[in-house]
């Protein structure tokens, strides 16, 4: 079941600014913090050794260039998840789909190469390798689409026949051409499924509630005669009871 979706509430689960979650999540590994640290200490030393070449006039400039390079590493995952949310605040059009885990299987993908040499002096290519897990979900109109994440051990409660919950972002009105889909909630395992924390999660339950209790009020209404029941919307917009055929998507990649 696809519903869609105001222009509002988009922005409002997927926001500009960096949340606390993915700031946590692009603040990245130690060696991720280490990395952006010696970059910004080559970057004052870059600004230092200018301000030795040039000592006159640019002392107050200098300066604040000093300041916002040596923060880097602290201002750095800030900028990512920038850019990562304006990629997908982009699409104009949205919809909530909930689904069912139709499958649930686990692949090994190659992330990173390295080619060393060994102590005879042959070449060593040495493959990094990581464990994915592809959730297929579908549902009842026959639209499919695999979710490809890294496999985590909170994926283990993931089972076939649970329901799925998502964001589906397109150009077009009627939602018949999905561009991009955000991290998948699954409720009946509580568990998120993402590699990015696009949504703000508090928001995205509070929709998902929302939804569960039109449901509910909505079959409680005896039905009128020789009527379908519609799809509903969030805050006004809406589609056609036959929603128009979306094309089975081969693969959703991070």
């Amino acid at each position: 079941m696809l519903i869609p979706l105001s222009r509002k509430t988009l922005e409002n689960l997927i926001p500009l600014a960096a949340t606390s979650t993915q700031y946590k999540h692009c603040w990245g590994k130690p060696a991720d913090v280490l990395r952006r640290f010696l970059y910004s200490i080559a970057a004052v030393v870059a600004i230092a050794l200018l301000g030795i070449l040039f000592p006159e006039g640019f002392d107050p400039v200098l300066f604040l260039l000093a300041v916002v390079a040596f923060c880097y590493w602290l201002w750095a995952p800030i900028y990512v998840a920038w850019l990562r949310n304006r990629d997908y605040r982009r699409y104009e059009f949205g919809g909530f789909w909930t689904g069912e885990v139709l499958d649930k299987f686990i692949t090994e993908e190659v992330v990173r190469v390295q080619e060393t040499v060994d102590k005879k002096g042959e070449l060593v290519v040495i493959e990094n390798r990581e464990k994915l897990v592809n959730l297929e979900i579908g549902d009842e109109t026959g639209f499919t689409t695999i979710i490809q994440v890294p496999l985590q051990k909170r994926h283990r409660d993931i089972r076939p026949g649970d329901w799925a919950e998502l964001v589906m972002l397109s150009n077009r009105s009627d939602l018949s051409r999905i561009m991009k889909m955000t991290d998948v909630f699954i409720p009946d395992a509580k568990v998120w499924v993402s590699d990015y924390p696009y949504l703000r999660r508090d928001a995205f339950l509070e929709v998902s509630r929302r939804i569960r209790e039109e449901d509910v009020a909505y079959d409680q209404v005896p039905p009128e005669p020789s009527r379908t029941r519609p799809m509903r919307p969030i805050s006004g917009r809406s589609i056609p009871n036959e929603p128009p055929d979306r094309p089975r998507l081969p693969r959703y990649d991070r």
